[in-house]
């Protein structure tokens, strides 16, 4: 019998990645129009300085949405400057910065490479965390986080309280092989990227694959910890297939799809 008491909170939101070709008010508004929660704003096109984040920051709010975390290219391995990450957070609003681990997929990984992604997400968690932010692995193709298994070997190496990892479907797998990768790497679980590729990459409504998402949101909401849920990339990148989408999210995030 499920314990309706513990059960987790998902809250849906979207990446402004989804939204590229638009400005920041635009993308805030078709978010608020699909009735969404949060938005993660990425450092690609929409937060790229000071200004825009402030303007991202105060859109958002006005708008009565939540600032879900940065969406940071940071490659991990790279021993970059991490400071003005980390002040584009800041001036977000953001408590959370998702990076990437390295720019190898792991077959193609020398020791060398682990090590150093290993010894810079230290460093950077260490930053991070003197700022109340968390840090978060992008979980994808051709980085160190292409498997479930890659993922939670990096994590325990780094073996810090400050990171975490996102999950997605990777592109290719069936629902059973997703959801597998979903159970492995759910202990270390802060966010999730919610779209529905075909096998190769082609994008189609979220509600193809229904009953993955259905099962992913169950398994999310039964392990009692609270977790957004965030919209990313839709058919033909249409705002129209926006709020399609979110009509869908809602309904599995609130248990009634």
């Amino acid at each position: 019998m499920i314990d309706f008491t513990t059960l987790a909170d998902l809250t849906p939101g979207i990446c402004s990645v989804t939204l590229r070709e638009l400005g920041i008010d635009d993308v805030v508004r078709i978010s608020a129009d699909a009735g969404l929660a949060g938005i993660e704003w990425g450092t690609d096109v929409h937060v790229s300085d000071a200004t825009s984040a402030a303007h991202a920051k105060e859109a958002t709010e006005a708008a009565g949405l939540s600032v879900m975390s940065l969406g940071s290219y940071y490659r991990s391995g790279a021993f970059g400057d991490f400071e003005p990450v980390l002040s584009l957070a800041a001036a977000l609003g953001a408590r959370r910065i998702r990076v990437w681990a390295g720019e190898l997929g792991s077959t193609d990984a020398s020791q060398e490479h682990w090590d150093a992604v290993v010894k810079d997400t230290q460093r950077i968690a260490d930053l991070a965390a003197a700022r109340g932010t968390a840090i978060a692995f992008e979980y994808h193709g051709n980085t160190l986080t292409d498997s479930p298994e890659t993922t939670l070997e990096l994590l325990r190496r780094v073996n810090h309280a400050n990171v975490g990892t996102y999950w997605q479907p990777a592109v290719g797998l069936s629902d059973q092989q997703a959801l597998e990768s979903l159970h492995e790497v759910l202990p270390h679980l802060v966010g999730v990227h919610c779209f529905s590729w075909g096998p190769e990459a082609e994008r189609h409504p979220l509600r193809s694959r229904k009953l993955l998402w259905q099962t992913v949101s169950d398994v999310l909401r039964g392990n009692g910890k609270d977790m957004d849920i965030m919209l990313e990339f839709v058919e033909d990148d249409l705002p129209d297939n926006v709020l399609n989408d979110a009509a869908f999210l809602h309904t599995i995030t609130l248990g009634e799809d």
